[in-house]
């Protein structure tokens, strides 16, 4: 799918604020409020763009501590497995595999550092874990939904 600059600007623009309407975007982007409809559409068609959400403050709703894991696995064992063993915990994040010596690396927000430790123990239980190596996160310093390509020259 071609995606040019006016895409990629409403892109941008849904990405900043998702509740905006065709009518606001389109005077962005020098559009009416139904072509950004049809060009929003298509966008969905081909899967770039996913859905929307609600972008909620994890420490808003009491999950203040937040950690990088890095799982060391079995031999054998598949990024399938993997993601399904992580989607189990409702403190995962996100589950990623890896280059470096760790097998995947997961994602995890918990209300404290009790709940955070109950989470790891969980984790650790998964049948084809072998050890994990955590990472506190301090502080976060820089945080971006999404990132909107750059257009090609062309």
């Amino acid at each position: 799918m071609q995606i040019d600059e006016v895409d990629q600007r409403i892109i941008a623009l849904l990405v900043a604020d998702a509740r905006a309407s065709y009518a606001d975007i389109g005077a962005k982007v020098s559009l009416s409020a139904p072509a950004v409809k049809r060009r929003v559409d298509r966008l969905r068609s081909a899967g770039v763009i996913r859905g929307f959400t609600a972008v909620v403050d994890p420490a808003a709703v009491g999950w203040n501590t937040e950690a990088f894991v890095e799982l060391f696995c079995t031999g054998r064992t598949t990024p399938a497995q993997i993601a399904v063993a992580t989607r189990r915990h409702p403190e995962v994040v996100g589950s990623y595999t890896v280059s470096g010596e760790a097998d995947a690396l997961v994602h995890l927000r918990a209300a404290d550092i009790g709940h955070l430790e109950q989470a790891l123990e969980r984790l650790r239980a998964e049948p084809f874990v072998t050890s994990t190596r955590s990472m506190i996160v301090l502080s976060r310093l820089v945080e971006s939904p999404t990132v909107v390509p750059a257009p090609t020259p062309g």
